[in-house]
C-alpha cells in the first residue's frame, strides 16, 4: 500500500507493508544468502537462519531483508500510480523495519515531467529554400577539374600566392629552444589552407623559391599542447620550391571524357537540379525541426537536471564508440583537441536540452493521441537499422534483444509517429523564393 504526493517533477511515496510480509521478506533474504555464498558443512541452499547470522550478522540478514521488500513494494507503488522515475529513488532515514512490525517507509524519486501540452496540430511555419546561385554552379565545376588537376613547378621567381603549395623547410624555437614537432624538411604547404599556427601562411605571400625569413607567430591559448599554448615562437622557414595547380580547361570534350554528360551546359544543367534537390530536403529537414521545436515551446514543463546529465553521458558514450570505430580513444581525441571530460560535456549541453525536451513533448503527445506501434512498424524500424549499417536483419534484432535495447527502439517508434501528427498537421508559408541564375 502507497500514498502518493507530487510536487513539480519530485514524487514522495509513503509505502507500508504488513507483519506477514515482513516475515517473507527475512524468509527470502535467508534463502538468497544461503544460495550465493559457500559455507563450510552446508550444501548451497541448505545453510539455516541461526548458521547466517552467526557467521554474517544479523544486521547483514536484516539489510537483505529490506532491499527484498523495499524493491518490490516500491515497484508496485510505481505501477499503481503509473509513475516513470528518472533517478534512483532516495529512502528518508525515519523508515521503520523490524521484524514482527509493521514495515513504513518514505522514499523521494525524481520523476519524468508531465508537460502541459500547448498546441502541436495544425502549426504553422515559413519553409524557406534557398536558392542556388552561379557560384554554387561553379564550385561544382570547379571539383571536376581539381579531380585531373597537376602540380606544376613555377619559374624561378615567382611569388607565392594563396592557394600555391609552398615547400619548406622549417624549424621553430620558443624561447630559443626547439620543440618537439616544430621542425620539419620539404614540407608542401598550401598557403592559405589554414591548416598552420594562425598567422604563419600570411607571412609566406610574396616570398620566392630560395628565400628565407623569419615567421613569427603565437600558438593559440587553446592549442592541443599545453606546454605550447598561447607561447610565442620564432620558425626559421626556407623557401625549396613553389608549385602552382594547373587545372585542364572546362570545355565539352573534357566533360564529355571525364563525366557522364556530353557538354558543359549538360554538366551544369544537371548540377543545378542536384543542388536544387538538396536544397529542397535540407529546406523540408529544417521545416520539420522547427515544427518540432515549436510544439515543444509551446509546451509547458521543467526538465530535471539529472535528465540532461543522463542524456549528456549518453551522447559522450556515443562519441567514444565513434572515435572508436576510427581506431582511436576519446583520452587521445582529448589530448589532441585540449579538450577534457567537463568541456566536452559542457559542449553537449544545448543539444542534450534540445533532444531531452523534445522526447518529453514527444512522448506526451504520443500518450494523449493514443499512438499505438504493431509488429509491422517495429520491423521496419529493424530493417531501416540493418539497411544503414549494411547487417543482416537477424543480426540486428540479436544485437537489440542482447543488448535489452527494444524498450529504445519501441521509444523512438513512438516518438516518430507523434512527430508525424506535428508535421503532417502543420501547414507550410513559402516564401516566394525563386532561383538565382544571374
Amino acid at each position: 500500500m502507497a500514498k502518493f504526493e507530487r510536487k513539480g517533477n519530485v514524487g514522495t511515496l509513503e509505502i507500508t507493508a504488513s507483519v506477514d510480509e515482513v516475515k517473507t521478506a527475512f524468509e527470502q533474504a535467508v534463502q538468497r544468502i544461503a544460495n550465493n555464498v559457500n559455507i563450510p558443512g552446508f550444501r548451497k541452499g541448505k545453510a539455516t537462519r541461526n548458521v547466517i547470522e552467526t557467521r554474517f550478522g544479523k544486521e547483514a540478514l536484516k539489510n537483505e531483508a529490506f532491499d527484498i521488500l523495499a524493491n518490490k513494494t516500491y515497484r508496485k507503488a510505481l505501477e499503481e500510480h503509473k509513475l516513470t522515475p528518472v533517478s534512483e529513488p532516495k529512502v528518508e532515514d525515519d523508515k521503520v523495519f523490524e521484524e514482527g512490525k509493521e514495515m513504513s517507509m518514505k522514499i523521494t524519486v525524481t520523476l519524468k515531467p508531465e508537460p502541459e501540452l500547448g498546441e502541436y496540430k495544425g502549426l504553422k511555419i515559413e519553409k524557406v529554400v534557398p536558392a542556388v546561385t552561379d557560384d554554387q554552379i561553379d564550385a561544382a565545376t570547379e571539383e571536376l577539374r581539381n579531380r585531373h588537376a597537376r602540380m606544376v613547378i613555377t619559374a624561378d621567381g615567382t611569388k607565392i600566392e594563396k592557394g600555391d603549395f609552398a615547400i619548406i623547410d622549417f624549424a621553430g624555437t620558443v624561447d630559443g629552444e626547439p620543440f618537439s614537432g616544430g621542425e620539419g624538411k620539404g614540407y608542401p604547404l598550401q598557403v592559405g589552407s589554414n591548416s598552420f599556427i594562425p598567422g604563419f601562411e600570411d607571412q609566406l605571400v610574396g616570398l620566392t623559391k630560395g628565400q628565407s625569413t623569419d615567421v613569427k607567430v603565437t600558438f593559440p591559448k587553446d592549442y592541443f599542447v599545453n606546454e605550447l599554448a598561447g607561447k610565442e615562437a620564432i620558425f626559421k622557414v626556407n623557401i625549396q620550391d613553389v608549385k602552382r595547380k594547373e587545372m585542364p580547361e572546362l570545355t565539352d570534350q573534357y566533360v564529355a571524357e571525364n563525366s557522364e554528360f556530353k557538354t558543359v551546359a549538360e554538366f551544369k544543367d544537371a548540377c543545378r537540379q542536384q543542388l536544387v534537390a538538396v536544397a529542397e530536403r535540407n529546406a523540408q529537414v529544417e521545416w520539420e525541426r522547427n515544427l518540432i521545436n515549436l510544439a515543444v515551446k509551446n509546451a509547458k514543463f521543467e526538465v530535471p537536471d539529472i535528465m540532461i546529465e543522463d542524456r549528456i553521458t549518453q551522447m559522450v558514450d556515443e562519441l567514444r564508440l565513434s572515435l572508436e570505430s576510427r581506431k582511436m580513444t576519446l583520452d587521445v581525441y582529448m589530448k589532441y583537441t585540449g579538450l577534457d571530460m567537463a568541456k566536452i560535456r559542457e559542449n553537449q549541453r544545448e543539444a542534450a536540452v534540445e533532444n531531452v525536451k523534445a522526447d518529453i513533448v514527444l512522448d506526451a503527445i504520443a500518450k494523449k493521441e493514443n499512438i499505438q506501434v504493431a509488429m509491422s512498424d517495429v520491423d521496419d524500424e529493424v530493417g531501416a537499422i540493418a539497411t544503414q549499417h549494411g547487417a543482416k536483419l537477424d543480426e540486428v534484432k540479436k544485437i537489440i534483444r542482447n543488448n535489452g535495447s527494444m524498450g529504445l527502439l519501441l521509444a523512438n517508434v513512438l516518438r516518430r509517429k507523434a512527430a508525424r501528427i506535428i508535421i503532417d498537421s502543420a501547414t507550410k508559408a513559402e516564401p516566394a523564393a525563386k532561383e538565382d541564375k544571374k
